[in-house]
């Protein structure tokens, strides 16, 4: 299965990170809010992401980790909501390429195993 010719992983981390970029832009939002959008955002596009591919852990402990860096950084550093969403961006991007690495799409028309 591809999305736009191009691995899920790949694609939907992509996404994530242009959201997460999106949201670094401000929009009068402050750091718990942008971190709160930002940790949902990753943990939804790391459960699609793990829905498309096998394993699973390799993109259940990517959304895992972008979401709880996120998290630190909204509540745990004194940052603004720019470097939220950047620091989310980086993550997703970064672990993206290293998760591509160790799953594989599922096809249409395999059994879903393991599960």
């Amino acid at each position: 299965m591809k999305i736009f010719g191009r691995e899920p992983a790949l694609v939907i981390a992509a996404l994530s990170a242009t959201l997460s970029l999106i949201v670094s832009f401000g929009f009068n939002l402050n750091a718990q809010q942008a971190g709160a959008i930002v940790a949902a955002v990753s943990a939804v596009f790391a459960a699609l992401t793990a829905a498309m591919t096998r394993p699973i852990a390799p993109s259940a402990f990517t959304g895992l980790v972008a979401a709880g860096a996120t998290l630190l950084a909204a509540y745990g550093l004194e940052v603004g909501a720019e470097t939220v969403g950047a620091l989310n961006a980086v993550v997703l991007a970064t672990l993206g390429l290293i998760t591509r690495g160790q799953v594989s799409p599922t096809r249409a028309d395999a059994p879903v195993r393991g599960v």
